[in-house]
């Protein structure tokens, strides 16, 4: 499958976002509520489904981490890795972000911010899971949602097909290399046995299901394929939402000792995706690809796959752990802070192509600029 070009105004694509993406804040907000309620009304119940574990998987949450990332991957179309050609440089670019500065930018923000400046307000047993948590957020590239903030800039839907795939592929075998780099750079004990299965799990499996249900669907015909999509979209989110009850139920009782805890973690989460979208934007205006390359280079650099997030935390540090808690927070802020982002580059569109339009003139032997 091929994405077709989207030529409409970036500001008329505001409808590229479905309703429940569009406030998935407010839905968010609403089950740390719910969660937090029910976890205090009903301890007992969410005792038993938190002992529902085999090797270290609450089978609950591991059933609706594959209802939420399945129907992602199966928009994922490998064979789109061979327009990789197309735009090498913007294609450089949003490797070097995604995989050379952002997992270790966070791994920096945090050892700032959690391990120092922030830890006075902090429960000290829970740091080392938090700066995690922040670890596991940023080592994954985000995936189902970069097509929704591609299309509200106008961004090239080849590119964009073409690297989401690419970063999927890459992602299959250096998840685990690269957390478990920066855990133990962060001085965090890693547990490779666990990870190893958590990256089985949650990425090699969905990843083999979602291609093998994508061809199936394709093979009904491209309509059919898209009503599917459309059918089974809503399971992700819903999955989504189910999951954060869940997890705040077990959390309920430390965020209402602290809630000043989400604020808190928020802080470097917010500070790597302003400045990895910048530096992913700012070098796709130096290397010369265009505005509709530098838009969704940039926005995969700022976003993250916070589904894979939450599964890894779940798997590696507890449903009871920071860990968990600061993918949460990845989560609660996505939305607000990627539609901001949008608009910066929107915004910044005249100034981008002023620059590449610089780079094109050519100079007369007189010296003057054609």
């Amino acid at each position: 499958m091929r994405a077709t070009p989207h030529t409409a105004a970036p500001s008329a694509s505001h409808s590229a976002m479905g309703f429940f993406e569009r406030y998935l804040t407010v839905w968010v907000l609403l089950c740390i509520a719910a969660g937090i309620a029910l976890g205090r009304w009903f301890p007992g119940i969410f005792q038993v489904i938190g002992s529902m574990e085999v090797a270290r998987v609450n089978l609950p949450v591991g059933i609706l981490i594959w209802v939420m990332i399945i129907p992602m991957l199966i928009k994922v179309d490998f064979s789109a890795l061979g327009e990789v050609r197309s735009h090498v440089k913007g294609i450089g670019v949003t490797l070097f972000v995604n995989w050379m500065v952002k997992p270790f930018s966070m791994a920096l923000l945090g050892w700032i911010f959690i391990r120092h400046l922030f830890a006075p307000w902090l429960p000290a047993e829970q740091i080392d899971s938090y700066i995690a948590g922040l670890i596991l957020l940023a080592a994954a590239p985000c995936t189902a949602m970069v097509f929704v903030w591609s299309r509200l800039t106008g961004g090239d839907p080849l590119f964009t097909l073409s690297q989401v795939a690419l970063n999927d592929a890459i992602m299959i075998v250096a998840f685990a290399p690269l957390v478990g780099l920066l855990l133990g750079l962060s001085a965090i004990t890693v547990p490779w046995a666990t990870l190893m299965v958590s990256v089985l799990l949650y990425i090699v499996v969905p990843v083999v299901i979602a291609q093998w249900l994508r061809r199936k669907l394709l093979a009904t015909g491209p309509q059919a394929f898209e009503r599917a999509l459309a059918r089974i979209g809503p399971w992700s989110m819903m999955a989504l939402l189910l999951t954060l009850v869940l997890l705040f139920a077990f959390q309920g009782n430390a965020i209402w000792q602290q809630p000043l805890v989400i604020a808190l973690l928020a802080v470097p989460i917010l500070l790597q995706v302003f400045f990895n979208s910048a530096l992913a934007y700012g070098l796709n205006r130096a290397v010369g690809e265009k505005h509709s390359i530098a838009c969704p280079s940039a926005l995969i650099g700022a976003s993250n796959f916070f589904e894979l997030a939450v599964a890894a935390a779940i798997s590696l540090f507890g449903l009871h752990s920071g860990a968990a808690l600061a993918t949460v927070v990845g989560v609660l802020i996505e939305v607000p802070v990627m539609l901001l982002v949008v608009r910066i580059v929107n915004r910044t569109r005249g100034w981008y192509e002023k620059g590449e339009g610089e780079r094109h003139r050519v100079p007369h032997r007189s010296g003057e600029m054609r």
